[in-house]
């Protein structure tokens, strides 16, 4: 069976929640501690229904697989937003990651108008940022204590990729 990726659709939400707290301990060192509430299909429609967010899903079969969000998307001069994914437990080391990340900046570029992209990952999360690397994002610096990740302030490399250098369109 193929994996597929797609713009998230609201129907996504239960799929999403049970794809959330199966990868819970996987994602742990990762993520921010999240409230048991996180990982229910209400609170994943509330998010994916969150206006200056889009989401996109990696599915193998009826399963979500991986997960790529765009959120605090800025437009006007600014035309930017900040990049987050994950892959399931069972399917990294494929690529999913690089392919969702690819996926995100296409749209990025041609559905939104986005100039730029930024993610950010603890340091020591290699193989994020070689899909980061290997979908044209570059290393811009290092902020000290910059997210609350698995209940510490932790440091975090951080990235952009530029998708293009057109004007923003007329107001």
């Amino acid at each position: 069976m193929t994996i597929f990726l797609r713009p998230a659709d609201p129907a996504d939400a239960p799929a999403l929640a049970a794809a959330l707290a199966r990868n819970r301990a996987h994602m742990r060192p990762w993520e921010p501690r999240r409230p048991d509430a996180y990982y229910t299909a209400e609170e994943q429609r509330a998010r994916l229904t969150a206006p200056g967010s889009r989401t996109w899903l990696a599915f193998h079969g009826e399963d979500v697989v991986g997960c790529a969000t765009l959120s605090g998307i800025a437009l006007g001069p600014f035309r930017s937003a900040f990049l987050g994914y994950w892959v399931d437990a069972a399917h990294t080391g494929r690529g999913l990651a690089t392919r969702l990340v690819g996926e995100v900046c296409r749209a990025a570029r041609e559905d939104l108008g986005l100039h730029r992209i930024e993610a950010g990952t603890v340091l020591d999360n290699t193989a994020s940022q070689r899909a980061l690397a290997k979908s044209g994002f570059e290393r811009i610096g290092t902020a000290p204590r910059y997210l609350h990740i698995d209940g510490a302030w932790r440091d975090h490399h951080l990235y952009q990729r530029i998708l293009h250098d057109d004007p923003p369109p007329e107001a």
